[in-house]
């Protein structure tokens, strides 16, 4: 475990029988998203990471998906194949590319995608040395349970146990060597050498706060397409950005203190003319405080976006964190609460969005929510920020960054290909 793992290994066998008629000749990773196969997001994905080797566990028309991709090498990646018979089971499919893969590698299921940091979940696997690291999301009726240092106490595919609040999403770092001691078998499924190391004690997990979208039935196909259209979301702070902060201890309670930055809404224009829709995330403390009422900021907010509508400029929504910095609550920044908000609800990649804010919190905040983020203001005050938090672009003006703003998009919409 001396580096992040550098191959990924991907369960690409299944019948997919509940998209049917659709899987009658197409393999469930080649089902369509937006013209491009679910897989090939997923090798996007992990491209984009660092990881060009990769193994397909192939089985029912196993032909068609190594017939789209090859050897990889039309699309700068390192491809082998593990064909088995469909009666194989996860198990079995990875017991037989045992001699194709490394000593440490990720796996996944070829029918989930969440945007997630492959250091990040590393960081976690290093910590607690221990041969599995399963990324998990919370959910009122899943498969595992947890114990307060995220370590899985039971992991149950029967869901019999009212326990369970959280459910694999299928993303791990698997140490080869101690998993395949964990076999009596090859014919099983893998699901069952899950249990048997959680039962051991030897699966930690990685809690992802983002939604994962699957295409394991046709409503699910149909909300991850949509989640994996390419979309020209621009998320962005208010006070000190969108309008001028009010003195420091203060809060703006008033339309009439309401003072927009011209600045700002010339360079929103421009970029709303480009194809670009606004999302607001900020903090009103003042709320908690007693200083502001919801009813006051409802009123704010909707001025504003009637203000900003007749300049052509979109405001999709306005998040706000009411509460105190106190509270320590999950979507005050610099936690990221409101961005995983945002991204369910109107359903884009946060790993393809920026957030523009002027407070180091919001940089901290978007690099917690796997977003990239614009810093407004001076970058002298971003000196304690750490290398990941840091800022894609900074200026002082929005003006000047919309530059760095269009690029970003460009590079990061599908516009970016394999």
């Amino acid at each position: 475990m001396s580096q992040v793992p550098k191959q990924a290994v991907i369960l690409c066998g299944g019948i997919g029988s509940r998209l049917k008629p659709h899987t009658i000749t197409t393999p469930k990773p080649m089902i369509i998203c937006n013209g491009k196969p679910f897989l090939w997001f997923i090798l996007q994905q992990l491209r984009d990471q660092g990881i060009k080797n990769f193994v397909l566990l192939t089985g029912y028309l196993g032909h068609k998906i190594e017939a789209f991709f090859g050897d990889g090498s039309k699309f700068g990646l390192e491809i082998q194949y593990s064909l088995g018979p469909i009666k194989w089971d996860t198990g079995r499919r990875l017991w037989e590319a045992k001699d194709l893969i490394e000593d440490s590698f990720i796996l996944l299921y070829s029918d989930n995608f969440v945007p997630f940091s492959l250091s990040k979940l590393y960081s976690a696997h290093l910590k607690n040395s221990l041969p599995l690291t399963l990324m998990v999301s919370k959910k009122t009726k899943g498969n595992i349970q947890l114990d307060d240092n995220g370590l899985v106490l039971i992991y149950d595919n029967s869901r019999s146990s009212g326990t369970l609040n959280y459910v694999e999403i299928g993303y791990m770092i698997v140490e080869k060597h101690k998993t395949l001691s964990f076999y009596d078998s090859p014919d099983c499924s893998f699901s069952l050498i899950l249990e048997k190391m959680s039962n051991d004690k030897q699966i930690v997990t990685s809690i992802q706060h983002n939604s994962y979208y699957s295409i394991s039935d046709s409503r699910r196909w149909q909300l991850a397409e949509e989640y994996l259209k390419p979309k020209k979301i621009i998320l962005i702070d208010r006070d000190g950005v969108i309008n001028h902060k009010a003195n420091r201890g203060e809060y703006i309670n008033k339309w009439g203190g309401f003072k927009f930055i011209e600045d700002t809404v010339e360079a929103m224009k421009y970029l709303s003319q480009k194809g670009f829709e606004f999302i607001v995330l900020t903090n009103q403390a003042g709320i908690a405080r007693g200083i502001i009422k919801d009813e006051d900021i409802n009123f704010i907010h909707e001025k504003m976006k009637n203000y900003l509508y007749q300049l052509d400029i979109n405001i999709l929504d306005v998040y706000v964190c009411p509460h105190h910095w106190d509270d320590n609550c999950f979507c005050r920044k610099p936690n990221p609460g409101m961005f995983f908000e945002a991204s369910k609800d109107y359903k884009f990649r946060l790993d393809q969005t920026l957030f523009i804010g002027d407070d180091p919190r919001d940089c901290q905040a978007a690099e917690k929510a796997g977003s990239k983020s614009i810093f407004i203001g001076n970058t002298l005050e971003l000196s304690h920020l750490s290398i990941e938090e840091l800022p894609f672009h900074a200026s002082l003006t929005l003006k000047e960054s919309i530059h760095s703003i269009i690029s970003f998009y460009e590079n990061s919409l599908g516009l970016k290909s394999l």
